[in-house]
């Protein structure tokens, strides 16, 4: 018997399927996107998608935000204002240095600063000898005009983190923040040396100022009060003890 032999169409292959072609991009050579996402580009205001809002709620938050902005820049303008004001208030009225509030205030610091750390500062009480002189011979311009020549040349001779102010008439206060008892005694003539050294010129007469001085440290646990009255204290004692060798 002969052998029969059945030829058919071309053999079936299970699982699987065809596929197009695609670049990179995922596009397809033909040009057809396949299987990508396109990339939405959206605007959003305060979180609200614009495309969801109508005209009318757009420029309503347009103009809150505006206000927002505003109300910024006012408050900034403000803040400033209220340290210019704080600055102002914490200077004396006649010289560019601290009045005797602000000069209290900072002492206080300095006893805190104390007991904190264990360091001594200084308070320099000086006073200006020959104001009377000056009032009763030139008048009180001149007086004043001495009374700045005096801020001017402690401010210049301090240190930043010192401070320099005024306590009433002609006496002036420096704290010299961590400094003790002997190197402030040397400070302080220094301070004089720079003030008597340098005359003011008053309708062109030259005029010298002389100060007087006392000095006091003080460390933890000191009263602010009892430090300022004790360097007043020796202030005073050395400037009789300065008129008697006169």
């Amino acid at each position: 018997m002969g052998l029969v032999m059945k030829i058919g169409g071309p053999p079936k292959i299970r699982g699987t399927r065809s596929v197009t072609p695609t670049t990179k991009t995922g596009v397809t050579t033909s040009g057809v996107a396949t299987g990508v996402n396109p990339i939405e580009d959206t605007v959003s205001i305060m979180g609200i998608p614009s495309a969801e809002m109508t005209p009318k709620v757009h420029n309503a938050i347009m103009t809150l935000m505006a206000e927002v902005d505003t109300l910024r820049q006012d408050l900034a303008l403000a803040h400033r204002r209220i340290e210019e004001l704080e600055r102002l208030v914490d200077l004396d009225p006649l010289v560019p240095v601290s009045n005797r509030r602000a000069f209290v205030r900072e002492v206080s610091r300095a006893v805190s600063f104390a007991e904190r750390y264990g360091t001594k500062s200084t308070l320099i009480f000086f006073d200006v000898n020959n104001m009377k002189t000056i009032n009763d011979s030139f008048g009180h311009a001149a007086g004043d005009k001495a009374l700045m020549h005096v801020a001017e040349q402690l401010s210049d001779g301090v240190r930043d983190l010192d401070v320099v102010g005024r306590l009433g008439g002609d006496e002036f206060g420096v704290l010299l923040a961590q400094i003790g008892e002997q190197s402030a005694q040397q400070k302080a003539l220094d301070l004089i040396n720079r003030v008597e050294k340098n005359p003011i010129v008053f309708d062109g007469v030259e005029i010298n100022v002389y100060l007087a001085h006392g000095g006091y440290s003080f460390g933890p646990g000191q009263d602010p009060a009892e430090a300022l009255a004790e360097a007043d204290r020796k202030m005073y004692e050395n400037k009789k003890a300065r008129k008697a060798e006169q």
